[in-house]
């Protein structure tokens, strides 16, 4: 026995000896993945939320003092500020409900038996595969007031007896906007709906059918209810990807005409940018930032919820 032991004992011990030299060899592999995002995604997002702090301001040699919450005292009653923020919330809320409805109507499309499916499907991805810059400056062609496809066919067809000016008139300009942004973000929403579509049993729509149950019943009852999880996490993370929307709607309009898309993000580029308020700046994407906290924890929970 004690030789067994013995001859036992070392075989016992060297998968803990070699247990730290295989974490080290592990965390040597992990790094290349790990340092690009501390550096340029972690360590930006400390130093801001810390720049929201202090009264950094733009220059060379300008002293940034630490002024605690004076930056968010100012922002309480910055009414220019709650304004962005309230387009904000009317244009994530609106981009997000109507992208899922046309999504939800597309993936159900693209789910049946259609002729030339595929050649849909991947024409629906399009708008996708295109920069966000891009597709805001071929909208702007489109929707020109002169020029514009989009105002030659409402005016040919005797919907219009003037040109429109889509982007920069007050009363069209945010629905415009809104609209572009729904086709731009509708591709992402269709696969993933699709993807849950097609993992659906289709014993249950058999099932239904035979008890007499018609289409409205079968979407209700059966499609909407396996699409939940789905339903939940995309249009969680639809919110969270149309409230830090910038590059879009700075090219289409850079928040004019008069302020009337200007979204949180436009009002807190121009604070840095244009005004050199670095600390002020900094401060309203700590609000943002508190905002997609308190988005990702409702994800999450719901996701958790689903799982549990």
């Amino acid at each position: 026995m004690s030789a067994a032991t013995l001859t036992a004992t070392p075989e016992q011990q060297a998968p803990k000896s070699g247990r730290p030299k295989q974490n080290r060899e592990a965390i040597f592999l992990f790094l290349p993945a790990l340092l690009p995002v501390l550096l340029l995604s972690v360590y930006p997002l400390i130093r801001g939320i810390a720049l929201g702090f202090t009264d950094a301001r733009a220059g060379l040699n300008v002293d940034t003092n630490f002024i605690g919450l004076g930056n968010f005292g100012k922002l309480l009653h910055n009414g220019l500020f709650w304004d962005s923020f309230k387009i904000g919330l009317i244009w994530t809320l609106s981009v997000t409900i109507l992208q899922f409805v046309a999504a939800l109507g597309l993936a159900l499309l693209l789910n049946t038996n259609l002729r030339f499916r595929g050649v849909a499907r991947t024409l629906a991805l399009i708008p996708w595969a295109m920069p966000p810059v891009v597709v805001a400056i071929m909208w702007r062609l489109l929707l020109h007031p002169t020029n514009g496809p989009v105002n030659e066919i409402l005016q040919k067809l005797h919907l219009t007896d003037h040109p429109i000016n889509f982007l920069g008139d007050f009363s069209t300009a945010l629905p415009a906007v809104i609209v572009v942004g729904i086709w731009v973000g509708m591709p992402m929403t269709t696969v993933t709906l699709l993807a849950g579509l097609q993992g659906i049993d289709r014993s249950l729509y058999e099932a239904a059918a035979v008890d007499g149950a018609g289409a409205w019943s079968q979407f209700w009852n059966i499609t909407l209810p396996q699409l939940k999880t789905v339903i939940v996490a995309i249009t969680s993370l639809d919110m969270i990807w149309n409230f830090n929307s910038f590059g879009l709607v700075y090219v289409l309009t850079a928040g004019g005409p008069g302020g009337k898309t200007m979204l949180p993000m436009l009002f807190a580029y121009n604070e840095a940018f244009r005004y050199g308020n670095f600390g002020m700046a900094a401060a309203m994407g700590d609000v943002m930032v508190v905002i997609i906290i308190v988005f990702l924890a409702f994800y999450l929970r719901n996701r958790l919820r689903s799982e549990a």
